[in-house]
């Protein structure tokens, strides 16, 4: 299996540099091909601006989903998002690692996304019609290929509860899985999730460490979270609203759009087991 870990921590040093390591040690263990995108080492350019699109007139009002496809389309992106664009495709597993920076990934990360995912490669892809609206949340470009995060966070696990003050960290991680990974067409697994990473202590590592190392060796066999596919059948096209039957009676939020009930079916493992905590 060919993985692509995008790490976005600016100290090599933190807890996060040293997951990283763990996590690529194991996958090449088990005789997998890693590359890494180190964005704070390698520099990143995290804004979208005019730079990104040299072949826009210079005279136009400047349209960022407009400069993105029409550079796509000519192959005149950059050379830095075209070099990350291969990658996506050469890769069979997308990881993304990062801290929890209030309540979202860091930004170099956000730009990472917005720079690379461009328009004709990860969105505006496929038909739209009244029966499709095109390939995407379940499918497009990136369909058949795996993603999870790796994320750490100075809050207790309690905090990102059900009940806890900061939301449900299933809530607060769904525009990244649902919005960033499930969007182009990635099968998203369940989280690894570290919470009070800056109380961490020597011995609090060793069983934080083996359980990451665990989820690399089941990164092939891990089930997905069971999001619903958009042209599937469970929206309304083109209102993209759920079928009223669906979900449980009076739900609502992000819950919603997985369905539990197909994933019970296929599979008697609750997703709570799959889901790697510190």
């Amino acid at each position: 299996m060919k993985v692509l870990l995008v790490f976005a921590h600016p100290e090599p040093r933190s807890l996060n540099g040293a997951l990283r390591d763990v996590a690529i040690r194991e996958l090449e263990a088990q005789g997998h091909e890693v590359r890494i995108s180190d964005l704070y080492a390698d520099g990143w350019k995290s804004e979208v601006d005019r730079a990104d699109f040299p072949s826009w007139p210079p005279e136009a009002r400047f349209l960022p989903a407009g400069a993105s496809k029409k550079a796509f389309a000519t192959n005149t992106l950059t050379d830095d998002v075209k070099a990350e664009v291969d990658k996506l495709l050469w890769a069979d597993t997308l990881i993304l690692q990062f801290p929890l920076w209030w309540y979202a990934m860091p930004a170099i990360l956000k730009g990472w996304v917005d720079r690379v995912y461009a328009y004709g490669f990860a969105y505006g892809v496929g038909e739209h019609s009244d029966k499709r609206w095109g390939d995407r949340f379940g499918e497009g470009t990136l369909a058949g290929k795996r993603a999870m995060l790796i994320v750490t966070t100075g809050g207790w696990e309690e905090h990102y509860s059900a009940r806890g003050v900061n939301g449900p960290i299933d809530d607060l991680l769904f525009p990244i899985n649902h919005g960033i990974l499930y969007y182009p067409g990635y099968d998203v697994l369940p989280p690894f999730v570290v919470y009070r990473v800056d109380r961490f202590g020597e011995a609090d590592f060793e069983p934080v460490a083996e359980r990451l190392r665990e989820r690399m060796r089941t990164l092939e066999t891990t089930r997905p979270i069971p999001y619903r596919q958009q042209n599937g059948g469970d929206y309304h096209i083109p209102s993209m609203q759920l079928r009223p039957e669906l979900g449980d009676p009076g739900a609502a939020g992000f819950a919603l759009h997985e369905d539990r009930a197909g994933a019970t079916a296929k599979s008697a493992t609750p997703r709570s087991t799959l889901r790697d905590v510190a």
